[in-house]
């Protein structure tokens, strides 16, 4: 037992929680079926593994440089409370409950694939790190509510991941159509609650709004039209806002240690010009993950969508490959930037929210915006805003979304604390929604907890499915009423 435990826990930790190995698998199973050549085989799949490195390295940098600016705004602007981050709480909950989510990490891939093959929910979710984060947050919530039936938390686990990872791409998919343009993939994260709010609100608010990548920028700002630049432009106004913010708040060696300390604790750097010119190179560094993610994007699209005909064929037909929210970056990087910052907005408008009301009213926690996932999720909510209504939909889309990754951590941190965790969360929106019901429904107990997580189980694969039949399946696209306006009006002006 203990041999077959360890080779679970090996390939659930050590391959389907590498995305990269799981892409590049994915990718040569797909050729294969296709009947291609050993040598294309081998080659389409380490060429989809190295995209998607590539693409984890440019979010390590993003990541890199947004920390020290999170960081220095909580310094200056005196903000106290939780930050939400999957990967810590993750950390902490793996020691405890990890051999119980290797089980429902591998058994709801399984119930993903069956799920694909016989409902008209064809998904194929191949983010790894987001099945990791699911299977730690559903197997931390049942062992709190089946303390003594171990075996009923990897079942009712795996059965409820498998619905979670083919449902929520289906809700998302007739956006994520309407932003690709064709029917080719699909959205695989963890953070779709707030994307299809995002497209819902673009398409309610942004009827006669152009799209974000047709500013008409003056003349002389014509460089602005290169993403990269834009990016990179943006974060230096941010990072000098805050860093200029920060040396006239702080004393002066609290300031220089946002950039690092040595080891014996002094900071860094020197003086005030040194530590300018840090949070300068940091900004530039952000611009340049933007544009390393977008490199890996386009390497994974390249060999895994003509990979996946061969899946779609052998193994679930008609499949679609769910993948990781920066796939849908290079649609409008501009989207992404205004996205991004509306998104950090609307997380500090509902911190104030929680700080003046909610959290007195309901005890609920402090959520501290991150910079991290309010980019990623934010930068995805305002592609999806602008896919349906344009510069008002990417950022009040956005926003929306800043909203979401703030008041449903909020919930789920109530829902943590019950269990022992402290002063950590899962930040993406649908970890908050589905931990948060799934926790209140075992605070009735064991049998209200059970016949709860069924029923939500079992009604999202319905409700799915005929959304999937009726909605996606009969072609609606959202927003259409913007593209009649747009085109319209583009043949009056022409």
């Amino acid at each position: 037992m203990d041999v077959f435990l360890a080779i679970l826990n090996f390939i659930g930790q050590q391959i389907l929680n590498v995305p990269a190995y799981l892409i590049g698998i994915i990718t040569a199973i797909g050729l294969a079926a296709l009947k291609r050549k050993g040598g294309q085989i081998v080659g389409g799949g380490l060429k989809a593994a190295m995209g998607y490195l590539i693409l984890g390295a440019g979010a390590g940098v993003v990541t890199n440089a947004l920390t020290p600016l999170g960081n220095m705004i909580l310094k200056v602007t005196g903000a106290d409370g939780v930050v939400p981050t999957n990967e810590v709480i993750t950390a902490q909950a793996s020691q405890q409950y990890g051999a119980q989510a290797a089980y429902i990490l591998i058994l709801g891939f399984l119930v993903m694939l069956v799920l694909a093959r016989f409902t008209p929910l064809r998904y194929i979710f191949l983010t790894g790190h987001h099945m990791v984060f699911m299977s730690i947050m559903l197997t931390v919530v049942l062992s709190w509510g089946l303390p003594h039936a171990s075996w009923l938390v990897v079942i009712l686990g795996a059965l409820l991941l498998g619905v979670i990872m083919v449902v929520m791409p289906a809700f998302a998919h007739p956006f994520m159509k309407k932003i690709t343009g064709d029917d080719s993939v699909a959205i695989g994260h963890f953070g779709t609650l707030g994307y299809i709010a995002a497209g819902a609100t673009g398409a309610a608010v942004g009827r006669k709004s152009r799209s974000t990548e047709q500013i008409n920028f003056p003349q002389g700002l014509k460089f602005l039209r290169d993403s990269m630049i834009a990016t990179a432009l943006s974060m230096v106004l941010i990072y000098m806002v805050f860093a200029i913010w920060g040396l006239i708040k702080l004393p002066l060696n609290d300031a220089l240690l946002m950039f690092g300390a040595n080891a014996d604790g002094s900071p860094v750097q020197a003086d005030q010009g040194a530590y300018i010119m840090a949070a300068f190179a940091q900004a530039l560094q952000f611009g340049v993950g933007v544009a390393i993610i977008l490199y890996g994007v386009r390497t994974i699209l390249g060999e895994i969508v003509p990979a996946f005909e061969g899946i779609a064929a052998k193994v679930v037909p008609g499949a679609k490959p769910a993948l990781d929210i920066p796939i849908v970056f290079p649609y409008a990087s501009n989207g992404v930037l205004i996205g991004f910052l509306s998104s950090f907005v609307g997380g500090l408008v509902m911190l104030v929210i929680l700080a003046i009301w909610l959290g007195p009213a309901f005890g609920l926690a402090l959520i501290l915006p991150g910079m991290v996932p309010h980019f990623f999720t934010g930068g995805g909510a305002g592609v999806f805003g602008n896919a349906t209504g344009g510069r008002l939909g990417a950022a009040l889309g956005g926003f929306v979304n800043g909203l979401l990754i703030t008041i449903l951590p909020a919930t789920l941190f109530v829902v943590f604390g019950q269990m022992g965790f402290k002063n950590a969360t899962f930040g993406d929106a649908d970890f908050g929604w589905f931990g948060s019901i799934l926790g209140l429904g075992f605070s009735g107990g064991q049998v209200v907890g059970v016949i709860v997580a069924l029923v939500v189980g079992a009604a999202l694969v319905v409700s799915a499915s005929v959304y999937q039949r009726r909605v996606v399946d009969k072609g609606w696209l959202p927003g259409l009423k913007r593209d009649a306006y747009i085109e319209a009006h583009a043949e009056m002006e022409s």
